[in-house]
């Protein structure tokens, strides 16, 4: 390693320069150890710990002393979200844009795969990519399937199933003793040599010689190619001789397979970074390797959030117990109490109480957020289930299935735009776009590198579409139909050799409004003094990963086996002075999720939960010093516990 760049690069006086054009402090040993090394480590870091900065640091530090040409950085992450953030922190520096070319690479686990492993097998073999998406391949591998006149055995055994057509739906490729083979969610009702077994199997390979693939299946490709290339995992290795793997809590046992396959050799620096007691996307297995290593590097400090805030994160630490300190705002926490005759007035108060503790420039910064961990309702009688429940008319924002999927990859890929990874935005609008059109028209665009520059041809047209889409709004829906129209007529015109045909894009084009709201009224406190009225944005708590808000009101909501309420299960352990580690299945997921949500704010963390269902527990509330609001009182004037 030390002859790919400068053996004194991490010299605390070269590490504090670039902190300091950072206006990073580095105040803690634990900060030290981990930009100071240089071999293997895992860093279990946790929330607000300042994470990202320290990778950014680090990757700075790296890149402005890389001395070599041809063998790189590779920093991987699990979602774009993690990626491009890394990649905002260091593009303005011009060793930062030098780590986004060649030999360097940052992007996610999948796209890695693809591009390193997968996808030079697929061009051996002469075949196109066109989609790898789970979400796509489902509804073409069920399209198929229905409208198919090959797999009508296949179909009507399905069809005497329950939930047969997912057989198909989740049917992904796999790496076994040697080859590739087929499996999907569940065990197969049929041998591979019956004929509904054949159908099955041809319906898989039919989809990808079309380019249909689900994410697995290019991690099953990737492995085919390293098996038959014996010198390629050797060769990825080589290239890249030093690895940094962000969010590595979310990396799967097929992901971490494939990475310790090809950076396994001691002679790659591998450094994995995360927080394990963020882990709440997993397949349910682990791997020898599993992070953290019992040796890992700690990052206990958060600047996010202060000490009480911190006090009960520690205590919802499910994976790996760890006392984290905190270091930033004092900060406050609430309990929203609540009955069936005031559930909707949850939500107004707490903007009304974000409004009252927080100032306004803080708020104008980060919109309060209100997290669920169920969007929608199901078919249980429980109350409440998601919310919906609390936000009725959230249930008319919310896209399901494919409904508005072209709107929400548009709002997606202009935070992109704004955020200046402008070629990331761009690739994700058109892979929406081409996506769309595959299941409206059954037709294929070609890639946007194949889309003509040339002045008044379609292909041009269409690119000033894209950044028409990229620079506006997307939240007024006259606006939106306007540039819908104008991308059926040019679709038409890209898709017909024959000359323009009428086509749309139909569900996937609709206008749906953006998930936010605000509230109607000004908020009024108790000293009479009028506050401007306060934006509250909903989301899931899956979503919010990574995220930093000011305040954070997490609801309670039912778990997807429709037996318990998450943040009630939580805070009846807790209250009982309960241990995790004994704590059943259950409540450890839903802390997990819990743990996520009020690792959020700076200034305000609130729970809501039923008032009759924490009658049991309310002098927790008062010892633990929480606020507590009661709504089914008629005034819903807080009280501070005494």
């Amino acid at each position: 390693m030390t002859t790919l760049y400068r053996a004194d690069a991490f010299t605390r006086d070269r590490i504090e320069a670039c902190a300091s054009e950072l206006e990073l402090q580095l105040s803690d040993q634990e900060q030290w150890d981990f930009l100071q090394r240089v071999d293997a480590l895992d860093l279990q870091a946790a929330p607000g710990s300042g994470k990202t900065s320290l990778i950014s640091l680090k990757l700075l530090i790296l890149a402005t002393h890389w001395t070599s040409t041809t063998r790189g950085i590779c920093v991987l992450s699990h979602t774009n979200t993690a990626k491009d953030e890394i990649i905002a922190r260091i593009r303005d520096s011009p060793s930062g844009a030098r780590l986004q070319r060649y030999p360097h690479f940052i992007g996610t686990i999948q796209s890695f795969t693809s591009t390193f492993l997968a996808m030079p097998h697929l061009r051996g073999m002469r075949k196109q990519v066109q989609i790898v998406d789970n979400d796509e391949y489902t509804y073409h591998a069920k399209r198929t399937l229905a409208e198919g006149q090959s797999f009508r055995t296949l179909k009507a055994f399905l069809n005497r199933h329950r939930d047969g057509a997912d057989l198909v739906a989740h049917a992904e490729f796999r790496f076994e003793e040697g080859q590739l083979t087929i499996v999907s969610s569940r065990e197969l009702p049929f041998g591979p040599t019956s004929a509904s077994g054949q159908q099955f199997i041809s319906l898989k390979h039919h989809l990808a010689s079309q380019g249909i693939f689900r994410y697995a299946d290019m991690f099953a490709l990737a492995e085919l190619h390293l098996s038959r290339r014996s010198g390629l995992g050797r060769a990825v290795a080589h290239r890249f001789p030093f690895v940094l793997v962000d969010e590595m809590q979310d990396t799967s046992s097929l992901q971490q397979k494939l990475l310790d396959q090809v950076f396994g050799d001691a002679s790659t620096v591998v450094q994995r970074v995360g927080d394990v007691n963020q882990r709440i996307f997993t397949d349910g297995s682990t791997a020898p390797s599993s992070f953290p290593r019992r040796d890992s590097l700690e990052l206990p400090v958060s600047r996010r959030f202060g000490s009480s805030i911190a006090e009960l994160a520690s205590s919802l630490t499910v994976h790996l117990p760890q006392t984290i300190h905190g270091r930033g705002p004092t900060g406050t926490i609430a309990v929203l109490l609540y009955d069936e005759t005031c559930v909707t007035q949850v939500v107004p108060v707490f903007e009304r109480i974000a409004a009252e503790v927080i100032p306004r420039p803080l708020l104008e910064q980060r919109a309060p957020r209100v997290l669920a961990s169920r969007l929608q309702t199901g078919t249980s009688k429980a109350f409440p289930q998601s919310l919906a429940c609390y936000v009725p008319e959230s249930a008319a924002t919310t896209p399901s299935g494919r409904s508005a999927s072209l709107l929400i990859n548009a709002r997606e890929a202009r935070a992109q735009w704004q955020s200046g990874a402008s070629r990331a935005a761009v690739d994700l609008l058109w892979e929406a776009v081409r996506s769309a059109t595959k299941s409206a028209t059954d037709e294929v665009l070609p890639a946007l590198r194949s889309l003509s520059r040339d002045t008044d041809t379609p292909g041009a047209q269409m690119r000033a579409l894209l950044l028409d889409i990229l620079t506006d709004s997307n939240d007024d829906e006259t606006s939106w139909n306007h540039l819908m129209n104008s991308m059926n007529g040019l679709l038409s015109e890209l898709l017909s050799q024959a000359g323009p045909v009428r086509i749309t894009l139909g569900e996937p084009a609709h206008y749906v409004a953006p998930a936010a709201r605000i509230s109607e009224a000004a908020v009024i406190p108790r000293d009479g003094a009028v506050v401007e009225k306060v934006r509250s944005e909903l989301g899931s708590i899956q979503s919010a990963k990574g995220e930093t808000h000011t305040a954070t009101l997490v609801l309670e909501c039912l778990d997807r086996r429709g037996k318990n309420h998450d943040v009630h299960e939580v805070l009846r352990l807790l209250s009982a002075g309960g241990d995790l580690e004994r704590a059943t299945a259950t409540v450890r997921n839903l802390a997990q999720l819990v743990f996520v949500g009020a690792t959020r704010p700076t200034q305000l963390l609130a729970f809501a939960v039923h008032r009759e269902r924490a009658s049991s527990y309310l002098n927790f509330f008062d010892s633990s010093n929480w606020v507590v609001h009661d709504l089914t009182l008629q005034s819903d004037s807080g009280r501070k516990s005494d």
